[in-house]
């Protein structure tokens, strides 16, 4: 994790004439110090702050704020409504700028210099004028994609690129998902091997898209991601010097089939809600035997029938693959499927087929829970997703009179604790347990997951750590309430 001196840093702030030490972690967004400095001011953590060095000057409230000592403590000063009516005018002032970036995007070649000059201004005055951090936010948020967009349009070996795909790359945006996924079925030989026909694997794979819903979490973003990686992993791993190419496109497809029409809420609301699902599939894993029916409806229409192609046995064997996998995805099965893998893994043998499936049951566990193997960036905004779409659950479950699990309830859960316990507990075990049989996925895959863990037990030490001082202060003013 690091020696305290790279992980912490150190702030004094004046706090109406006395000095107030102000420790935090180098990972603690702009968010999190803005509440320390608010708990360390004693006011409210939405009051907005601005933090002054001793000329006056504004200091911008993130984690790479100059250095400062005892002698020269930054003066914390809350914002008046009339400061914050300054600010917001200001904001839309840069947001109508960024927006004008925007509609000229489209002229790159005339217009390259002038936008990157201009966008270099815009990130200037976002960074000194200490806005709102929500704000911040999205104006950078809004500053990525337009820079985002100048490279695409200046990238003239788009496919070439893709071909170096790996498990660390962020997720493009919609037409390019679906452009990439033909790609993938393309490069792996099952185009060519299956003679599939290239005008229907292009429907199929629009008639997928359609079929996802609109959820914060599982929607067809996430049904890309788990593709892309396992695809990451076919290569990474050279699987198709071990598996048959029949191995390969059952996995591809159960991962881009795998949350079919995913209704946002869990297997255990179904269940205790009793829905047509839990109803229909006899409380057995509704969810994932809704996605596989759904996916072989799909196929069931000439037009998207990728294995039209496919005598009846070898089409039975690819459905019975495909379902045994999406099957698999159920977290309800983890360890029973995770200990099954464990038994193998020391004497494995590509011949023996149980082996095999059992292997490619947790090769699609892996990229189905894979989001933390990703970049802090990228990964962290996928946790965010994945809770809202835990509290709708919980809440509708509040209303409805049903149990609600502590882990999806907005009131109870944080993200250092949610994913704290699902990394070391989860995915840690389960990606080591396959890196006996692939070393290589140590760097790529295994290596980013311990850092995030120990990423978010550093916040959850930074969460505990502002929370006593919160208590602390409680406390005290009830003592001196009784006093009086």
């Amino acid at each position: 994790m690091g020696s305290a001196s790279s992980s912490y840093r150190v702030i004094y702030l004046d706090v109406d004439g006395r000095i107030q030490k102000v420790v935090f972690s180098r990972f603690c967004s702009p968010c999190d110090i803005k509440d320390l400095f608010c708990t360390a001011l004693g006011v409210p953590r939405n009051t907005n702050l601005s933090l002054l060095d001793s000329s006056g000057a504004m200091v911008s409230i993130d984690p790479t704020m100059p250095y400062n000592s005892e002698r020269s403590p930054y003066r914390v000063v809350p914002m008046t409504g009339g400061q914050l009516a300054d600010k917001e005018e200001l904001f839309q002032n840069v947001l109508t700028q960024v927006a004008e970036q925007f509609s000229r995007a489209f002229k790159i070649n005339e217009l390259k210099t002038e936008v990157t000059n201009r966008l270099a201004m815009l990130e200037k005055r976002v960074e000194l004028e200490g806005m709102k951090v929500v704000e911040i936010e999205k104006c950078r948020n809004d500053i990525k994609k337009l820079r985002e967009e100048m490279a695409s349009r200046t990238n003239s070996n788009f496919f070439e690129e893709i071909k170096k795909l790996t498990p660390r790359r962020d997720v493009p945006s919609y037409p390019k998902m679906l452009s990439c996924l033909e790609h993938m079925y393309h490069d792996l030989g099952l185009v060519k091997d299956f003679n599939i026909n290239p005008i229907t694997l292009k429907r199929w794979l629009l008639c997928i898209h359609d079929n996802y819903r609109n959820n914060p979490f599982h929607n067809f973003r996430h049904c890309f991601c788990v593709t892309q990686m396992m695809y990451s992993m076919i290569c990474l791993c050279s699987l198709q010097e071990k598996f048959t190419q029949v191995d390969i496109l059952i996995l591809m497809t159960a991962a881009v089939c795998h949350d079919l029409d995913h209704p946002g809420y869990n297997n255990t609301y179904q269940i205790n809600a009793r829905t047509e699902l839990a109803v229909r599939y006899n409380d057995i894993s509704p969810l994932e035997n809704h996605h596989c029916a759904v996916a072989f409806q799909i196929f069931s229409q000439p037009d998207s029938n990728i294995f039209s192609n496919f005598d009846p046995e070898a089409f039975k064997q690819i459905r019975q693959g495909t379902i045994t996998l999406i099957l698999a995805t159920d977290m309800a099965r983890h360890g029973e499927i995770l200990e099954s893998f464990k038994q193998k893994v020391d004497n494995f043998d590509y011949a023996d087929e149980e082996h095999v499936t059992c292997l490619k049951m947790v090769l699609i566990k892996c990229c189905d829970i894979s989001n933390e193997v990703r970049p802090m960036e990228v990964a962290e905004p996928w946790v965010d997703c994945l809770l809202e779409e835990y509290f709708m659950q919980s809440d509708r479950e509040k209303t409805e009179g049903l149990p609600v699990a502590p882990f999806m309830d907005r009131e109870k859960v944080t993200k250092p604790t949610a994913q704290i316990g699902f990394i070391k507990f989860v995915l840690i075990p389960m990606f080591e347990t396959v890196m006996k049989l692939f070393p290589q996925i140590e760097e790529a895959m295994v290596q980013p997951l311990r850092e995030s863990r120990d990423r978010y037990e550093e916040l959850k030490q930074i969460d505990d750590a502002m929370n006593e001082v919160q208590n602390k202060k409680n406390e005290n003013l009830t003592i001196g309430g009784k006093k009086k």
